[in-house]
């Protein structure tokens, strides 16, 4: 989403100074929180470099939800869309060097380039099948399925994230991930 947009501004010198200024970059060290349950998203955050997770407190649990990287777009959306108190919570997991959009720059940029908010549009959808795939996951599969699969889909996330996380997100304790991963 990102790149699309930087190459839609690119194409447009007219606009491309006046909007380049909506953008802010900064870089966030490892377990940085952007985002606390209950706060209303006002960003979305493009993610150059590192590693985001989104991911809520259940009775003092903690249960991530998603994980993203390089070329994700994040932000809580139904926070961001409707202003209301995010359910979640964005933090870092590795040191990142992320884009930050405001939701008023976000809104010039669709009022402007109306194919942005399609582009959203899409972003949404696929969080929205990721969610019910990860719903569907916990209901159907047992743990190590769980895990199994994570490793064929996503195998960056074993790669780059620590087993407390990837436990949490598997809806596992990390005894229990490190004795499925010894077993293979």
């Amino acid at each position: 989403m990102y790149q699309d947009l930087i190459e839609r501004l690119k194409q447009d010198p007219v606009n491309r100074d006046k909007f380049k200024k909506l953008f802010r970059e900064t870089e966030v060290p490892t377990k940085k929180t952007l985002l606390c349950e209950g706060d209303i998203s006002n960003n979305i955050y493009f993610i150059k470099k590192g590693c985001l997770r989104l991911w809520f407190n259940n009775d003092g649990k903690d249960i991530t939800f998603q994980f993203f990287f390089e070329n994700n777009a994040v932000s809580s959306i139904e926070s961001f869309l409707e202003e209301k108190p995010s359910q979640f919570n964005l933090e870092s997991i590795e040191p990142s060097k992320l884009v930050v959009l405001s939701r008023a720059g976000f809104e010039i940029l669709g009022n402007h380039y109306p194919e942005l908010k399609e582009g959203f549009f899409k972003l949404m959808l696929n969080r929205m099948n990721n969610y019910a795939n990860l719903f569907l996951s916990r209901i159907k599969d047992n743990p190590r399925k769980r895990y199994d699969e994570l490793v064929k889909t996503h195998p960056e996330i074993i790669r780059r994230i620590p087993q407390h996380y990837i436990a949490s997100y598997l809806g596992i304790t990390p005894i229990s991930l490190s004795r499925i991963r010894n077993k293979k």
